[in-house]
């Protein structure tokens, strides 16, 4: 159906005036530039500044897993200049999207040059071993590898930099200010990565375990000493279905073989489902992750900054009880 949508968007020439110029900066010196989703809209907006027009496509509260682009949305990706998106197959709906819009903008994947981890075969839990970002790019797809890769702060400084050099080549008149912006912004990221570190290492290792909605922490759980004992939806994506009652069971049987204490929920989740499996494993449903979106403006999650902090505070006060 989406296909059949772009089709007919394209078809009718809706975007055709929008394509006919190359990606080059606007005459007023802002770049027009599309975010896919919010996570990474606010990493772009940090080094962007007031020099870019940024639109997110997937905003606040939003599942990149299942998202839908509208002829609206495909209108606004034939006008980018710049289109910053996660890779490894996060943002599925992305090339027909894109090929739908005609456009000329240059994409940039900023998970270019991150060490991957790949996902587990069934039933092994989380696999926590690196994955050549090459072999990525031969064939590897979303759900053989982990794209939640801003899990890790320090990824997300890797990412940072992808940004501040996609934005100096598309516009070179503003490099100072990206290179400025890049350089504050990752003075930020350093200043939580060493936060949350401090935070995880006064949680005793043998507490430092996560069962959460869907497989989301892989990154976090590597860099911060953490174990991914399982998730509910036995998938990195969001689309797949909920666990039949034998499956809730064997999920139960897991986590009290475990011994772990809370199970977390998701902002882009139902937490209906985490809830009923807690009740049932006699432990508690802890606070909300900001796992795969920002939170919406004023809550604990509006920014990855913010996120951070909160995944990490309410994983450790979970855990420690």
């Amino acid at each position: 159906m989406i296909k059949n949508l772009f089709a007919l968007v394209a078809a009718a020439g809706v975007l055709a005036t929008a394509c006919a110029a190359p990606a080059a900066p606007k005459a007023d010196g802002v770049l027009q530039v599309v975010a896919t989703h919010s996570i990474l809209g606010d990493l772009v907006k940090n080094v962007g500044g007031d020099r870019i027009a940024l639109l997110v496509l997937v905003g606040a509260g939003g599942d990149a897993h299942t998202f839908e682009p509208t002829p609206q949305d495909v209108a606004q990706i034939a006008k980018a200049e710049l289109l910053f998106e996660n890779g490894l197959e996060f943002e599925g709906w992305l090339d027909d999207a894109f090929a739908a819009a005609d456009s000329k903008a240059l994409r940039v994947a900023v998970s270019e040059g991150i060490e991957l981890l790949a996902v587990a075969e069934e039933g092994e839990g989380h696999a926590d071993e690196a994955v050549d970002d090459h072999a990525a790019e031969d064939g590897d797809h979303h759900g053989e590898v982990d794209p939640h890769i801003w899990q890790s702060v320090s990824n997300w400084i890797l990412a940072a930099k992808n940004v501040r050099n996609a934005l100096v080549q598309a516009d070179p008149a503003n490099a100072a200010a990206y290179e400025a912006n890049a350089a504050a912004y990752i003075a930020e990221l350093e200043k939580l990565d060493v936060e949350i570190f401090t935070q995880a290492n006064a949680l005793p290792a043998i507490r430092r375990v996560l069962f959460t909605s869907h497989d989301a922490l892989g990154y976090f759980a590597a860099r911060y000493g953490f174990e991914v004992a399982g998730a509910a939806l036995a998938s990195f994506s969001t689309e797949a279905a909920d666990p039949s009652a034998a499956e809730v069971a064997e999920l139960v049987q897991a986590i009290k073989a475990a011994g772990v204490p809370a199970v977390f929920t998701e902002n882009t989740h139902n937490s209906q489902l985490l809830g009923q499996i807690a009740l049932e494993a006699g432990i508690r449903l802890a606070p909300e992750l900001y796992t795969d979106a920002l939170g919406e403006p004023g809550s604990a999650g509006e920014t990855y900054l913010k996120l951070m902090r909160s995944n990490i505070a309410a994983i450790t006060g979970a855990l420690s009880e």
